[in-house]
């Protein structure tokens, strides 16, 4: 078998790797050499904390913890916890705090199942290793009361300061993630520095889970990493779910901790008519799904969006979701009950847990055609998003948005058995568009050909060629939940009316062997001390990333001039370059999609 990296094809034949790290980005010392620079700049010190600061909230004292000139209060409570009967209900919002109360760590996670995330056998050590330190690792402790929000900011921040909020959304595929996987200490330092002091406020959210897993640890010499992959409490979706109006529930946390920024975050020094919404990933899709919500009123609650590597998605109608609800309904017992809904929200945790363990997951072979993950609900979201978006329901408020350049790469290592033309075209009619036509299925294969030098990791050659179709495969699903999606949502926004719009494209990482600058890899660039950092704080002051620290002026995208603000490795970290790449198979798989919403 030839190293990676040579060109020459690998078995289609998996391992999965099992090891975990406690956190992210740098609280655990890496090897990855492309990544040390930047994962320094958040590895916590042991100084002892200074006596806690306090806020007022309601008549209840909150105290939290100061160190190294910055104010941390963690766990605090946003909404009635999502149990018993609240379970599968929209969120409930906390009553007044009247009782004094410790806010010096993190809430736990909302439950969250071990998976196992398949790497090529033979993968380098240091890919792994780099894997390990930006999204995928596993969160504990977890429970079903999770439903906590963060407030991170400048130490002796006075009620009344009035500083600008930016409230991190985290990403996961609606499957995975927590506020404990970052540290938005490193944020306000930086802005500190930049004298563009802002406060950083992270939130839980029900992602698609609820149980509760071991620690499980069976060491670097296997190579084993253990990602998270929640159920379906945050995105269950069927009939009976419209019917009861209780879709995209995780949607609906993120919306109730946004009101309570505005109803609370003045007691830290915030304002809250300067809020700016971001997320990575399945956390930059809520971001652009919040700004749909409502016909496009944000009803005051934010101001701007920031979106690394998510866009609205080609989702269609939560009925879409049926078999999957249908087969926890069945595997439960619940099959006999008048309410299915309701027998779920009774049945015992153990039953239900043995039910969704097997729903696929973002590393199933279905890979990003994902089981549970917003739809149309008609409450939350009236239309499929990217007919709101093309029916101008949309907030017209200042927006940055970008992608990394080889979003499919790490999503398509399941599909390594995919080797023949004949099994491609049975791929996606089976596994990925199961309702597509002839028609459209010779579209997307001929906008997508079986050519190595077109393949994702893009500008490799013949090289990363883990099988005939996965470059192949890799570039199509990069496009179609990524690129595609982006450049959908630019040119209809301009069109209608939103000049303020600002596009990136993140090329760091690309000598990153199979991977190239894979998904959630630009994360670094924003916790790990790098310039995005910078950007977003701009952002977030002025509703222009330009400003303070920046390296190159970065333009606006117009219809006349897509821009996009590039970055890469090498001598010169930055460059401008032209939105134009893959148009016409772009064009074919946004209408393709269009008619075949997942």
């Amino acid at each position: 078998m030839s190293k990676l990296g040579t060109g020459a094809l690998f078995p289609s034949k998996l391992q999965t790797f099992s090891a975990r790290p406690s956190t992210m980005f740098g609280l655990l010392p890496t090897a990855v050499s492309l990544a040390v620079g930047l994962l320094g700049a958040s590895v916590p010190v042991s100084a002892a904390p200074l006596a806690g600061p306090t806020v007022k909230l309601d008549s209840a004292t909150v105290t939290g913890t100061s160190l190294l000139g910055i104010d941390r209060f963690y766990g605090i409570p946003f909404a009635e916890p999502p149990t018993g009967n609240n379970r599968f209900r929209l969120p409930v919002p906390h009553p007044a705090y009247n009782t004094s109360f410790s806010a010096t760590s993190m809430g736990p996670g909302c439950p969250q199942q071990e998976i196992d995330l398949p790497l090529p056998a033979g993968l380098p050590a240091d890919v792994v290793d780099l894997l390990l330190n930006t999204v995928f690792t596993t969160i504990f402790p977890d429970d079903e009361d999770c439903l906590t929000i963060n407030v991170v900011r400048p130490a002796g921040t006075a009620p009344g300061a009035k500083l600008p909020v930016v409230a991190w959304i985290f990403g996961g595929g609606f499957e995975l993630g927590s506020p404990q996987m970052y540290d938005g200490g490193s944020i306000v330092s930086r802005s500190v520095a930049l004298g563009e002091p802002v406060i950083y406020v992270s939130m839980n959210y029900r992602v698609t889970g609820e149980c509760s897993s071991p620690f499980t640890n069976a060491g670097r010499e296997m190579r084993a990493l253990i990602v998270t992959q929640c159920l379906a409490f945050g995105f269950l979706a069927s009939q009976e779910v419209k019917d009861a109006g209780v879709g995209n529930l995780g949607l609906q946390d993120q919306r109730e901790a946004l009101r309570w920024i505005q109803k609370y975050i003045g007691a830290f020094g915030g304002d809250p008519t300067k809020v700016t919404i971001w997320g990575e990933s399945a956390g930059a899709i809520s971001v652009s799904l919040q700004m749909l919500a409502n016909g496009g009123n944000t009803e005051g609650l934010f101001r701007a969006g920031f979106m690394e590597s998510g866009s609205p998605i080609p989702v269609g109608d939560i009925t879409n979701g049926q078999k999957y609800y249908d087969a926890i309904v069945k595997q439960t017992g619940c099959s006999g009950s008048a309410d299915t809904l309701q027998c779920l929200r009774e049945v015992p945790y153990t039953q239900l847990k043995a039910a969704v363990d097997a729903s696929p997951g973002i590393f199933s072979y279905q890979s990003l055609n994902l089981a549970w993950l917003p739809r149309t609900d008609g409450v939350f979201l009236t239309d499929h998003p990217q007919k709101l978006v093309q029916q101008g329901k949309i907030a017209k408020i200042p927006i940055v948005s970008g992608d990394c350049d080889d979003e499919g790469t790490l999503f398509s290592l399941s599909t390594l058995n995919v080797t023949t033309e004949a099994q491609i075209r049975q791929y996606f009619q089976t596994e990925f568009l199961t309702t597509i036509s002839t028609t459209g299925l010779d579209s997307i294969l001929s906008a997508y050909p079986q050519n190595l030098l077109a393949g994702s990791p893009y500008d490799t050659g013949i090289l990363n060629a883990l099988s005939p179709q996965f470059k192949r495969i890799a570039s199509f699903q990069g496009d179609a939940v990524f690129q595609a999606p982006r450049r959908f949502f630019f040119e209809n926004i301009l069109g209608g009316g939103n000049a303020n719009v600002w596009g990136f494209l993140s090329k760091r990482f690309k000598a990153v062997p199979i991977l190239g600058s894979f998904h959630a890899s630009d994360i670094l660039n924003v916790y790990g001390g790098g310039e995005m950092a910078d950007y977003l704080i701009n952002f977030t002051n002025n509703l222009d990333p330009n400003g303070k620290g920046k390296t190159i002026t970065w333009p606006k995208y117009t219809t006349a001039s897509p821009t996009l603000l590039t970055f890469q490795d090498g001598l010169i970290p930055q460059t401008l370059s032209k939105d134009d790449f893959r148009a016409d198979a772009m064009k074919q798989i946004t209408q393709v999609l269009l008619d075949n919403p997942v």
